[in-house]
């Protein structure tokens, strides 16, 4: 499909002058291809098939449905049909704005109640009437004045605030029907374009995103080229709610959220406290074997070094604050500040760099609540923070030991990656010189690994230029998580020196990273990944031991005791259930090894051994032990990393 519509986008049809864009098109294209088309563009110019070609443009290209421009124009046009939907069904709705978005559309209504999921299925329901009745999308152009009478008699009184943020005099208006939107276009030629639509869910948002604004209603949906590619969406959409994190957590018993104790506030329960616990362990003893130190710092420092840092001018809205013996403290964001005291509390040489220091730091983050998801987006949460201080000469190294690092991780547990190289942004601190050699270090670094980037523009931090890796999981979702800022800002403001070979003092250079990022996003991100059932080595309960009848009760603590003795996370089900009903139990809570003990297992000294569902019969206990470690050593052989712990 992306090949084919590859082949479609270097398409060409000359144009002649006066001519419509249809009438071009279908004169240089097929019947069966022009059937797939929607729009046209003539250079950087997209041009609704109405639109006479303009003076001066000699070809046209053509855009198919299947296109990602084809189906955002799809979107934009299923918005409209939504709006107008809404309108004949609640003329009292006031409508604002409506784009194409990733995936789908979304439109905001202002109205006096809720919109139920009854209004929904109404909405759907007036939507295909206004397909099938194949009304065609009109442009027309006109003054400001005329625009804010016509949508002041209607009523829309959203429209004029919109016009007078946009400026100009003259503005276009497009309608289907009876409905009539201020837009700049282009649209599908007609309604009967947007057949394969859905509405997902309704949503609130405040007027221009202001929380001092009106609340608004906003209803999502999506809309593709045909029924086929809509049917898989919604398939993956159902996939993904599946997966969802927020779900299998209380559902496995891992985490929860209480409101009454804070919003954007995560409480681990035994069993995710135990996966944090594995995780954070592995990352430790890597860290350990790559050259870092563990280092512990305060939650609170002075604002004073706050203000140092530029944090307090660049950052501030993102911190929290308070007072302590008539001083102010900022609950820290970030670990970079406390690694640079622990640095300074000794004079260091050349020879002493680079300095590595690691923290699984716990830090504060201001987030609005309507940005806040699961343990995806939260107010405290904990990186797996490093701080490397090097000298110039040893930078380029440095980054690409970092990068080996994260390619492992995202190895380990099967994940593509992404990089994208931000570079500075508007709010920032320090001289273009060094912001140009920091930038330069990163892209020299990628070179020389041979990894591939996209330029983010003006997305970097505010001290320094970045690395954003960004991983796909399983559904194609992109995350990021990993990151490699470079620094010589800073070092200069908490005036960092080493002792070089001369005898004089040197300034180093800081690189901040992390490699899973944000422990809880990242844990979130392996729910979903693994839909709740964890590979072997970081399964909060490797093994259940069921037992078929009561008389098989002091074997199977037996059983217990020796799998648990010899580093297995196992534990038992000796209720007086049927089997297959605990093993159902076992399953839904995705422990991998389920081992049965009936009489004949007890007899012959073992268990009957299911892994994820598959029979792997019989096995003695300390075969059962050697297989769950065999499991667990496995993914690490393939990384080139070494499984040490938890057995």
């Amino acid at each position: 499909m992306v090949q084919e519509q590859d082949q479609q986008a270097v398409e060409t049809v000359e144009a002649r002058p006066g001519e419509s864009c249809a009438d071009a098109l279908s004169r240089g294209l097929s019947k069966k291809r022009f059937k797939q088309v929607v729009a046209a563009r003539c250079g950087e110019t997209t041009l609704d098939l109405t639109t006479t070609v303009p003076d001066g443009c000699a070809v046209l290209t053509p855009v198919y449905a299947s296109s990602p421009q084809g189906l955002e124009i799809i979107r934009h046009s299923a918005a409209h049909v939504m709006a107008q939907a809404v309108k004949t069904l609640f003329p009292e709705a006031r409508v604002t704005i409506g784009p194409a978005i990733e995936n789908g559309f979304y439109y905001d209504f202002d109205f006096e109640r809720p919109f139920t999921p009854e209004d929904l299925e109404a909405i759907e329901e007036r939507m295909r009437a206004i397909v099938a009745r194949d009304e065609p999308f009109t442009r027309r152009e006109v003054s400001k004045a005329e625009a804010v009478a016509l949508f002041n008699e209607m009523g829309e009184t959203y429209k004029a605030e919109i016009m007078d943020d946009l400026g100009g005099e003259r503005f276009t208006l497009y309608g289907q029907g009876d409905f009539m939107d201020l837009c700049r276009g282009p649209h599908v030629p007609s309604t009967r374009f947007v057949a394969a639509f859905k509405l997902l869910s309704v949503a609130g948002a405040y007027w221009r995103g202001d929380e001092n604004n009106r609340m608004l209603q906003r209803i999502y949906g999506t809309a593709f080229a045909d029924a086929k590619a809509l049917a898989a969406h919604l398939a993956h959409i159902e996939e993904a709610k599946r997966r969802d994190h927020r779900k299998l957590g209380p559902q496995l018993d891992l985490f929860s959220f209480h409101e009454e104790g804070g919003a954007g506030m995560v409480y681990w329960h035994p069993k995710g406290a135990l996966v944090r616990t594995i995780l954070e362990d592995f990352v430790t003893r890597e860290m350990l074997r790559r050259g870092y130190g563990i280092v512990r710092t305060p939650q609170l420092l002075k604002r004073e070094l706050w203000e140092t840092s530029g944090h307090y001018a660049n950052y501030r809205e993102n911190m929290y604050f308070t007072q302590i013996d008539e001083t102010a403290y900022g609950v820290k964001p970030m670990n970079c500040v406390a690694h640079m005291l622990i640095y300074n509390s000794s004079l260091k040489s050349y020879r002493d760099l680079p300095v590595r220091y690691f923290e699984l730091g716990v830090v504060h983050r201001h987030e609005k609540s309507g940005v806040l998801h699961g343990l995806l987006r939260v107010r405290q949460f904990t990186q797996d923070d490093a701080h490397i201080i090097c000298r110039p000469d040893q930078l380029l190294d440095e980054i690409k030991g970092v990068m080996t690092w994260i390619q492992d991780l995202m190895g380990l547990f099967g994940f593509e990656c992404a990089m994208e190289i931000s570079t500075r942004p508007e709010k920032s601190i320090g001289s273009d010189e060094d912001w140009e050699r920091a930038t330069a270090a990163l892209m020299d670094a990628m070179a020389e690994m041979g990894l591939p980037y996209a330029i983010n523009e003006g997305d970097g931090a505010f001290y320094g230029p970045k690395i954003d890796v960004k991983l796909r999981d399983c559904l194609g979702r992109m995350w990021q998580c990993s990151t490699i800022q470079v620094d010589f800002t800073l070092p200069e403001r908490f005036d960092l020196v080493y002792i070089g070979q001369d005898g004089e003092k040197h300034r180093p250079v800081m690189v901040h990273r992390a490699i899973m990022g944000s422990v809880e996003r990242f844990i979130g991100i392996l729910v979903e990944q693994f839909a709740g059932a964890f590979p072997t080595w970081l399964a909060p309960v490797q093994a259940r031991v069921l037992t078929v009848t009561d008389d098989q009760k002091a074997f199977a603590e037996t059983a217990l005791a020796a799998l648990q003795d010899s580093g297995v996370r196992a534990e038992a089900d000796l209720r007086n259930e049927k089997l297959g009903y605990k093993v159902r139990e076992a399953q839904v809570a995705k422990v991998p090894y389920i081992l049965v003990v009936g009489d004949k297992e007890v007899e012959a000294g073992g268990v009957s051994v299911r892994l994820r569902g598959e029979d792997r019969g019989f096995k003695t206990l300390a075969e059962v032990a050697e297989m769950i470690r065999e499991d667990c050593r496995e993914p690490f052989k393939r990384g080139g990393m070494r499984y040490s712990f938890g057995s």
